[in-house]
């Protein structure tokens, strides 16, 4: 059984949602994908189930280091950026730090995560909860492990209204950070029949996998890849996916569209609302039409064509 060792940041300040972002780039700067989120704002959507756990009483932002030797380089990093953003920020904070087992983690978000309607035909339903579909309704079945990919927070979401909304039948789709494979399943469900997911965690892609597997995707029909762009991909794709983080986005519009197609849909989210102007023009001065911009909550969620010529307008979406 793996091991984790499970680090929360409890923090008290004026501006959550900032000091929220601020800590998961440090996690993510210390070596780490995905964190858990606890805001005492966010309340169970509708269609969550009746019984659904209600909001947290304190923010804070969790993430787990897999129990290796790198283990205490990265916890040290993480705590040096931590103690740093605090005085920088003004924000005050307590750290947990606590050895668990993949099992205890398991269990332990579950109650959680129930069947949800990502939109009016998409479902993300988990593995251990029973769910009726509609005769027009597309249900993603899930177990995102600790690959951090349920498909209900706001950037996920969101991906998933754009991949309903741009993906046409047929088309090739990249996704640049796979995750669980939410993205790459609700592609599937809207008729792509090329699909590579990327993402430099091998737990990630391995969950990925086995998601696919869950969902019988033809397995001629994908490729799950550790790595990064240059070492994975090869061809272009008419439709690319990334729900990542702002600076990686921002790294990732330098190079991107060599591998896509000419007139092909990017995606991306991840983004909190005042980055989200940074975004639009970087994507503009790399030759995409800006789309649609979606905002849930803080979160943004940028839709663009490439077309190698300049925008002249923005349509955007409060949802």
């Amino acid at each position: 059984m793996a091991e984790w060792i499970e680090t929360k940041v409890t923090f008290k300040s004026t501006d959550p949602q900032l000091v929220t972002d601020l800590i998961a780039d440090a996690f993510y700067e210390s070596g780490l994908k995905g964190v858990v989120i606890d805001d005492p704002l966010l309340m169970p959507e509708e269609g969550w189930g009746n019984d659904a756990v209600g909001p947290a009483d304190r923010h804070a932002v969790t993430g787990y280091f897999s129990d290796t030797l790198q283990a205490l380089k990265k916890s040290r990093l993480l705590t040096s950026k931590l103690a740093a953003l605090s005085k920088n920020a003004g924000f005050t904070y307590d750290l947990e730090i606590r050895r668990i087992n993949e099992e205890e983690w398991e269990e332990s978000w579950k109650t959680f995560f129930w069947p949800e309607h990502i939109t009016d035909r998409i479902v993300v339903k988990p593995t251990w909860r029973e769910y009726r579909p509609g005769p027009d309704e597309v249900v993603l079945e899930i177990d995102p492990g600790m690959a951090f990919g349920t498909g209900t927070h706001p950037t996920t979401a969101m991906c998933v209204h754009q991949i309903e909304t741009y993906l046409e039948n047929g088309s090739s789709f990249l996704d640049v950070g796979t995750g669980s494979g939410i993205l790459m399943l609700a592609a599937a469900g809207m008729g792509a029949k090329r699909m590579l997911g990327i993402d430099k965690d091998e737990i990630a892609v391995r969950v990925a996998s086995e998601n696919m597997q869950l969902n019988r995707i033809d397995p001629e029909s994908y490729g799950l890849h550790v790595g990064n762009l240059a070492e994975s991909v090869g061809g272009c794709f008419g439709f690319v996916t990334a729900n990542i983080l702002f600076g990686v986005i921002m790294k990732l519009l330098g190079t991107i569209h060599n591998y896509m197609e000419k007139n092909g849909i990017l995606v991306c989210s991840g983004i909190v609302s005042r980055n989200e102007k940074a975004v639009t023009d970087k994507m503009v001065s790399k030759g995409y039409e800006i789309l649609e911009v979606m905002t849930r909550e803080e979160w943004v969620c940028i839709a663009a064509r490439y077309v190698e010529r300049h925008s002249k307008g923005i349509h955007t979406v409060d949802t």
